[in-house]
């Protein structure tokens, strides 16, 4: 499975990685990707995702 967001599609950023002498190098920003288990009012049952931690904070924004 790639390191992507099932719900928001997000992926791995790149970006530098500077040491004290101002070298760069390149490395990634990956997601911050969590398991979780949520319940589906259509299906009526849990469905195991792999979603960012953002999507989590909206999920739980729109369901109050």
């Amino acid at each position: 499975m790639s390191k992507k967001c099932q719900v928001t599609n997000k992926r791995a950023n790149n970006a530098y990685a500077i040491s004290h002498s101002h070298i760069r190098t390149k490395r990634l920003q990956n997601v911050n990707l969590q398991n979780k288990r949520i319940w589906s009012k259509k299906q009526s049952c849990w469905i195991r995702v792999c979603i960012s931690a953002k999507a989590i904070k909206n999920i739980a924004k729109i369901s109050i």
